[in-house]
């Protein structure tokens, strides 16, 4: 399992990007079905967690700091999750990453018991 979060960049304040989470060994089953987190961490601060998502899609989770502006989704026949992020603010600028959660299908704990952690995208938001 090779995750890797891409579709970062550099955005206004007010802007939208739209994360993408995938599998690069090319496995068509890594992320399917399997719990996927939404993750960030800013220079100096610690990892949070931002959305997750359950193997179906009918379970999802956010951080407060992001309801109404973030949304997670899945494409399980694409074998991918996304991170739909819109009126980013200048304090969403941080690397995000998304994880797997192997063992267990409950979207709880939302923030820990993750074994495979993909490459992060670096998401910057200009005031």
């Amino acid at each position: 399992v090779q995750l890797q979060a891409s579709g970062g960049g550099l955005v206004q304040a007010g802007g939208s990007l739209r994360l993408s989470c995938i599998d690069l060994s090319g496995s068509r089953r890594s992320i399917n079905y399997y719990v996927m987190g939404w993750f960030r961490q800013a220079p100096g601060k610690e990892r949070e967690f931002v959305a997750v998502i359950s193997g179906m899609g009918s379970d999802i989770e956010y951080a407060d700091f992001v309801k109404g502006r973030f949304t997670v989704s899945r494409d399980n026949g694409m074998n991918a999750v996304y991170l739909q992020m819109n009126s980013l603010k200048p304090e969403d600028t941080a690397a995000y990453y998304c994880a797997r959660r192997t063992v267990a299908a409950s979207t709880r704990p939302r923030n820990s018991g993750y074994d495979f952690w993909g490459q992060g995208t670096q998401v910057t938001v200009s005031s």
